[in-house]
């Protein structure tokens, strides 16, 4: 009796199970429409069929652009206007501004492409040249420009880090470009990228993480894993970790700076911090300019000025009158008398030499007529 009583109760629940089931399905209908052979990531393509007509407002991006790009701009204008002109967009070049604007006209058909043409200028702002910038008027195609600027405050840092990203002749760059299918442009500040979202993705990782000094080796060698991974049918449901290597930070020790090891020389050790700088309001309370009202400091300050004007212009008064001293007459005339001096020892010298020669001249006469 037991067991028929139980078996009793679980058929009660079962039912009272799909009397609340049927009712959540009450509004559910078959959907003959949608099935397992759809592909709901496909991005279908939209025609000027499509569009139900012209838009009731106008909608218009602009972005300045570098003096340097000005002459490149002024030549390539026509062929970015034949470009914008195709999906109904307006284009104008202000080189007074140093700006471009696009805008919505009675033509345009496609909602998206106003944001298209956003990007297609600002692109061409970042120094990429207009072959490669018109491909973002593509439904496939999507772009980042990463900020790259304030990310490192030394400048010589920053640099060095840059020259990383794009590696020797270019090979660091290419190798993310050819792994996550993406055109990369390092300009500047910025790092311009062009492809799919999910390289897009990448790409602003591998830049960043450059900028926060982890080198774009171990990225590419950790996307190189992956690519092959992906192959494997077996490991498709699988955890990666243990594949993808771990690097480890390592602390590098520095030499210390000469400028502290100076510091500890010259002064030693001392417990007490040094004495801080005085303030403003010390220097006034010393002064005791403090306790005077602001017209008095007014006319502190103004008679300070005219002091400092005077001592300044009697200096350059006393330098512009040393120019035309003339040099005193003691000093020229003992400079004259050692001059005189000086000839009449050479003149003495001269006479006792003649003299000398002389005597010999008339002894050897002597000689030869004794």
């Amino acid at each position: 009796m037991a067991d028929v009583n139980q078996e009793q109760q679980v058929e009660q629940v079962q039912q009272e199970q799909a009397k609340k089931s049927n009712k959540k399905q009450k509004h559910r209908k078959d959907k003959p429409w949608d099935h397992d052979g759809i592909d709901h990531w496909k991005v279908d393509t939209f025609s000027a069929q499509d569009s139900s007509g012209p838009f009731l407002e106008q909608s218009s991006f602009a972005t300045l652009f570098p003096q340097y790009r000005e002459a490149y701009l002024k030549q390539v204008w026509k062929v970015v206007k034949s470009q914008l002109e195709k999906h109904g967009i307006g284009c104008e070049l202000n080189l007074i501004e140093g700006s471009m604007t696009v805008s919505t006209t009675k033509r345009t058909w496609d909602p998206y492409a106003i944001m298209k043409a956003r990007d297609f200028i600002k692109l061409l702002a970042r120094s990429v040249p207009v072959a490669q910038a018109r491909k973002i008027m593509q439904d496939d195609m999507n772009c980042d420009i990463v900020k790259i600027g304030g990310v490192v405050h030394n400048r010589e840092r920053f640099v060095k880090r840059r020259e990383r990203l794009i590696g020797p002749n270019g090979s660091t760059l290419k190798a993310i470009e050819l792994l996550t299918e993406c055109y990369m442009l390092v300009q500047g500040n910025t790092v311009s990228c062009m492809g799919g979202f999910k390289g897009l993705k990448q790409a602003r990782r591998i830049v960043e993480d450059c900028m926060k000094n982890i080198h774009p080796v171990y990225n590419i060698k950790t996307m190189m894993i992956k690519r092959e991974l992906e192959k494997d049918e077996s490991l498709k449901h699988e955890n990666w970790e243990r594949f993808l290597p771990k690097f480890k930070k390592k602390n590098v020790k520095r030499k210390k700076a000469k400028a502290e090891a100076a510091k500890k020389s010259k002064g030693g050790y001392s417990a007490f911090p040094p004495l801080p700088k005085a303030s403003k309001v010390d220097l006034q309370l010393e002064s005791g300019e403090y306790f005077m009202s602001e017209h008095r400091r007014k006319r502190r300050r103004v008679a300070e000025e005219k002091e400092s004007r005077k001592e300044k212009s009697a200096l350059k008064q006393a330098q512009r009158e040393q120019m035309y001293e003339a040099p005193s007459e003691q000093r020229a005339h003992w400079h004259g008398k050692e001059d005189d001096d000086d000839d009449d020892d050479d003149d003495d010298e001269g006479v006792g030499q003649l003299a000398k020669r002389l005597k010999k001249r008339a002894a050897k006469a002597a000689k030869r007529s004794g």
